[in-house]
């Protein structure tokens, strides 16, 4: 599925390294330095300062203490030092030199769309692992400081969650989440078939995007899991299909198979969770095979799942 990217004119991109500057603030020379800061970052400072520093509050005269007050939280301070333990400046190199390389794929399956003109990473204080706004994507990379990060455990976060909660889980999820920004979902018939083919279509993005990216590390399934997923594909898609249950809109029955968790109860406790959304690409690249002619910015604004279900042939 990989194409040739050199004829692709994008200067390769470099992330601002917020995190870092945040770090650096101190009592005597905050207000010096937040006017630089605002233009360095234009858009997302004020962003990060009153969603994820302030919480949702105002970014108002009083921030430069909030801002204080989160540099100098003990376990604030001690997460950032193990950041910059697990980020070297080499390991942020890396992430932009395979970011560029996914723009300028980007930039030959949609050519008329818009990349993101900035790229940051932050310390979320245990909040976001991806925002994306303004044309910004940052990366919360306190929420990928190793599995067996202590401050993960002490927070009690559930054992599926904390295994993806590391450096190669970050790539992938930025460009999910950049992804589903730019093709948001705002389909009102919220049946299961519409959202499985809605992230059905984000996920195959992902895999023309980040064609050497393993597909555990795009669903953030285990090797088992993934094993699970390829040897009753024929049996899971029949689960599906009986019933009806593909047209189901009853909210309860789709977030039983779209969301995240430790496994898909309502099946087994082998069946990775989020298992309609795997089902989804499956069916999306079955269709892609059959329709060469289709382009993959037809293909995402095709609204007609039924269509698409269709045209797909899809027969595991």
């Amino acid at each position: 599925m990989d194409i040739d990217t050199n004829s692709v004119e994008l200067k390769p991109i470099e992330f601002k390294r917020l995190d870092k500057d945040v770090f650096s603030l101190t009592e005597t020379n905050i207000s010096k330095k937040i006017p630089g800061l605002e233009k360095k970052y234009p858009h997302f400072f004020n962003r990060y300062m009153s969603s994820i520093v302030n919480n949702g509050g105002k970014y108002d005269s009083i921030y430069s203490q909030i801002l204080l007050r989160f540099v100098n939280n003990e376990d604030i301070k001690t997460a950032y030092q193990d950041l910059l333990k697990e980020y070297s400046d080499n390991d942020i190199e890396l992430m932009a030199e395979s970011l560029t390389e996914v723009l300028k794929r980007f930039k030959i399956y949609f050519p008329k769309r818009k990349v993101p003109k900035q790229f940051v990473t932050f310390m979320s204080g245990f909040q976001y692992n991806v925002v994306y706004v303004d044309s910004t994507l940052g990366i919360g990379l306190d929420m990928y400081l190793g599995s067996n990060h202590p401050f993960y455990s002490m927070m009690q976060l559930p054992k599926f969650r904390m295994r993806t909660m590391n450096k190669s889980y970050a790539l992938s999820d930025a460009v999910r989440g950049w992804i589903i920004s730019e093709f948001d979902n705002t389909d009102p018939v919220s049946n299961l078939l519409n959202h499985m083919l809605f992230y059905g279509k984000i996920f195959y993005t992902c895999d023309v995007l980040m064609p050497e990216v393993q597909d555990s590390v795009k669903f953030g399934y285990t090797s088992a899991q993934t094993a699970y997923c390829e040897r009753y594909e024929n049996k899971l898609w029949g689960f599906f299909v009986k019933d009806n249950k593909l047209y189901e809109n009853d909210l309860k029955l789709v977030s039983e198979f779209t969301s995240d968790g430790p496994f898909t109860r309502a099946i087994s406790k082998e069946c990775p969770p989020r298992i309609a959304m795997w089902l989804g690409r499956q069916i999306v690249k079955s269709y892609m095979e059959h329709n060469s002619g289709v382009t993959m910015e037809e293909l995402m604004n095709e609204r007609d799942s039924q269509k698409i279900l269709a045209k797909s042939k899809y027969k595991p």
